[in-house]
């Protein structure tokens, strides 16, 4: 077999007939095209999706979800990173460019400080938005909390690529010898028993007794620090707000009003008052 000896198989191509126009071309004075339907008119062109008419499968198949485009998404810096800033890196002002240098955002992040963990360093904080937990907790401590979009990453450079305490303790102990690093875990251990104890014994309270708590939203909880019904019920309503916005948009539907008020209930066993009360609500809403 050669290149030039290759060719079409039988019958598998055909030769294009000219069309002609008027009744002498044998195809009558519409050119083949008929008198009905769409493709007798000039102008016709088969659009991608159609079908005759009917509703088209793209149409057909329902949609879930929304994408609001007015909707901002933040980075969220909790109180406790800020804590751990001040104690490790040493610094009494934060901002937009020092975040950066220090390796917890991008420069198109939109960062909003949260209220979760303890602060007790007095610090200027200048980010695009607070919470309003994080802005009572900032003051308090003797800090100013401003809003302040400005990136300048220049004034921190010399901050660039110091990580904060607990990375910086895990890199060492990666670092040395087999036997540097039990001496090392051996260390912590014997520091703080109790807490790594108590730690891996506690797994929290089962937040699906919540309504409008499901299973994804209690593990998000959960990881935001909101693992028992104590938590909960002392928790910002905004707080979880901002959680849920961060998980995505398919949680931005659901309501946690209510969520501390059941969550103080329920921590207090008043089971039968959780009851009813859950029973005005809907889906975990007021009605």
């Amino acid at each position: 077999m050669k290149l030039e000896n290759l060719k079409p198989a039988s019958g598998s191509t055909k030769q294009n007939s000219r069309v002609g126009r008027g009744q002498g071309s044998g195809g009558g004075g519409t050119a083949k095209r008929g008198h009905n339907g769409a493709k007798s008119r000039s102008g016709y062109s088969q659009k991608r999706g159609f079908e005759g008419g009917q509703m088209p499968l793209q149409r057909r198949v329902p949609k879930f979800g929304f994408n609001n485009i007015n909707r901002v998404a933040y980075k969220a810096i909790n109180l406790d990173t800020l804590q751990s800033l001040a104690d490790n890196v040493g610094v009494k002002s934060i901002d937009l460019g020092l975040l950066y240098n220090t390796g917890l955002t991008q420069k198109s992040d939109v960062v909003k400080i949260l209220g979760r963990g303890e602060l007790n360093a007095a610090l200027e904080v200048k980010v695009n938005a607070f919470s309003k937990s994080a802005i009572a907790a900032i003051e308090k401590a003797g800090g100013t909390a401003v809003v302040d979009a400005t990136f300048n990453p220049e004034a921190t450079i010399e901050l660039k690529g110091k990580k904060l305490g607990a990375t910086a303790s895990v890199e060492v102990a990666v670092k040395p010898a087999k036997k540097e690093v039990k001496s090392a875990i051996k260390v912590v251990e014997d520091k703080a028993p109790k807490k790594v104890a108590t730690k891996k014994a506690s797994k929290g309270d089962d937040l699906k007794k919540i309504e409008g708590v499901g299973p994804k939203i209690a593990e998000l909880l959960s990881t935001g620090g909101f693992d028992t019904f104590a938590k909960l019920s002392e928790a910002n309503v905004e707080d979880l707000q901002n959680i849920l916005d961060e998980a995505g948009s398919r949680y931005t539907s659901h309501n946690p009003t209510t969520w501390p008020q059941q969550a103080a209930l329920a921590a207090a066993d008043k089971w039968e008052e959780l009851k009813e009360l859950q029973d005005k609500l809907n889906g975990g809403r007021p009605e």
